[in-house]
Order: structure tokens, then C-alpha cells, then sequence
């Protein structure tokens, strides 16, 4: 075989290597998320979380989305229906079980998917935190059973995220969960939790049973004593969430002003409001958190 042959073969073999190896090393970001447009109404957070992971698509990266199935959501407009395969298992919160129900939508434009996270205790009323007698006294426990259940299914898909990215308090357990209950678990042992911060402040702080309901195998009186046996404020949990993260992004152009220091604290982790223009700068932070040590 002639030299111009076996130049034209090596670099045949070179190139598809390069292919294969991109495709194996995709960066897999899961995004779990408070809110996302069309399926609610638009705010900051509903619309970057409806764009950012499709322009996280599109370079490359591989998305996988989760939110609350609240009541507000029209479920035959949006095409919402049930994942009988995902659904039927219970999650117990402070002695009492609940069946999870898992459904799913497609933003076709996008080619991607939505999961929601549903229950008929905590998610199948007309509101989604709050309604016209003020914030609901259960919001802590659907903020347990909603993370418990994303992680859950994400197990089920079979499906290990490199990075969590997780917009608005009702994900703000995903920290404390992923570094010390699934530590160790195959799916999630290598993950990287990023946390954005908004302008979502709630009123009614959760109970001082909060900490002690959250807690599943895996997870010390030590983890939660910054919120053990106190009534927990939407900056104690913020501070909790950010505390176990591998780093921030300010989502909201104002944001409680008591957090200000602790997102700076996290040096270059820490991706400050940047308006419309942020795309790259997750990206950025996403590519620097997947291959640095695990905090």
C-alpha cells in the first residue's frame, strides 16, 4: 500500500476517533427548575430556563429537564401525560408516603424534553406556592418530595448529569442530597451542583422540623446543623443550598441583599447577573466545575 493510501487512512481512523470520543464525552447537564415558560407564566427565571438549555444543546451538551407539575399547569394544552415505566414509586416525608407520578412534554421546536415531578397531595391544586391566603404551609415538604423525586427518576433513565444546575428555592436541597445521601451513589457520585440565586424570596419561613424531615440515609445532624431546630428563612436556605455547591450564578438583577457576599465568597465560581448575555458564562462555569475537584 502506497504512502498517500496509508496517510489517507490514518487520517480517516483520526477523525472518526475524534467524532467518537466527542460523543462519548458530552458534558451532561440536568437542569431542575422552579418554573419553565410556556407551561407557566413568564418571568427572569421562567424564560432563561426555558432558553438556557436549549442554547446548552446546541453547543453540544446534553440537557435533561425537571419541574413541578403544579396546578396551574394545563395539562391537555401543554400535552402533558404519565410515564407509567418512571412512576409508582413512594417517598416518605416525616412518616408518610407518597406516590410519586411522573410526567412528561416536549418542546418540539427545541427537540427537547420536560419531566414533571406530580403528586396529589402536594401538586394537584390550582396554585403553584401560594394562593389568595398567602404561601402554603407545606411548601417544605414539597420542596423534600420534588427533589427526592427528580433524583429518583433521574436513576431510573439510567442517565448520569456531569453538572445539576438547579433555579429557584424548591431545588435547593439538591446540594445537601447529591454531596452526602448519594455521595456514593454510581449515578450521581461525580456530579457538580451549580445554584443560581433569584429574587424569589418566600415570606413564611419553613419549620424548625424542616431539617429533621429532609434528612434520609447518608445525611448527619452534623450536614443540617446550620438549620437544625430553627425556623429556616429563604437566606438560611439559600446559604444551606450554596454551602454544598460547587458554584453560583446570580439569576436575578436584584437579589436579597444578605446573600451578596456569599455568592462573591465563591471566587471564580461565582457567575454574577450578566442580563441576556449569559449563556456563555454558565457554559464556561459548567465546563470549569465538571473537571475540578468535587468541593
Amino acid at each position: 500500500m502506497d504512502k498517500p493510501t496509508n496517510l489517507c487512512s490514518f487520517l480517516t481512523t483520526f477523525v472518526y476517533s475524534i467524532i467518537i470520543k466527542s460523543q462519548m464525552s458530552a458534558l451532561k447537564v440536568l437542569y431542575i427548575s422552579q418554573e419553565i415558560t410556556p407551561y407557566l407564566p413568564s418571568t427572569v427565571r421562567a424564560d432563561l430556563c426555558r432558553q438556557l438549555p436549549q442554547s446548552i444543546l446546541e453547543k453540544g451538551k446534553e440537557v435533561r429537564i425537571f419541574m413541578p407539575k403544579f396546578g396551574n399547569i394545563n395539562e391537555r394544552r401543554n400535552q402533558l401525560h404519565e410515564v407509567i415505566r418512571l412512576s409508582g414509586m413512594n417517598i416518605c416525608i416525616d412518616d408518610t408516603d407518597h406516590p410519586l407520578i411522573i410526567k412528561v412534554a416536549s418542546i418540539q421546536q427545541a427537540r427537547m424534553q420536560v419531566y414533571f415531578i406530580d403528586n396529589e397531595d402536594f401538586f394537584q391544586r390550582k396554585y403553584d406556592i401560594a394562593d389568595e391566603n398567602g404561601e402554603f404551609d407545606d411548601n417544605e415538604d414539597r420542596a423534600i418530595f420534588f427533589l427526592r423525586g427528580v433524583l429518583e427518576t433521574v436513576k431510573k433513565l439510567r442517565w448520569s448529569p456531569d453538572v445539576i444546575h438547579c433555579h429557584g428555592w424548591i431545588s435547593a436541597l439538591a446540594p445537601i442530597y447529591i454531596k452526602r445521601a448519594y455521595n456514593n451513589d454510581p449515578f450521581f457520585k461525580d456530579s457538580r451542583i451549580v445554584y443560581s440565586v433569584y429574587d424569589d424570596d418566600f415570606k413564611k419561613n419553613f419549620s424548625a422540623k424542616f431539617a429533621e424531615k429532609l434528612k434520609i440515609n447518608g445525611i448527619s445532624d452534623e450536614d443540617v446543623a446550620d438549620i437544625k431546630d430553627k425556623e429556616v428563612s429563604f437566606a438560611d436556605l439559600t446559604r444551606f443550598a450554596l454551602k454544598y455547591s460547587d458554584g453560583a450564578v446570580q439569576g436575578s438583577e436584584n437579589i436579597n441583599p444578605d446573600l451578596v457576599a456569599d455568592l462573591q465568597n465563591m471566587g471564580d465560581r461565582f457567575v454574577p447577573y450578566q442580563g441576556d448575555n449569559y449563556v456563555d458564562p454558565i457554559d464556561a462555569l459548567y465546563d470549569k466545575v465538571a473537571s475540578s475537584p468535587k468541593l
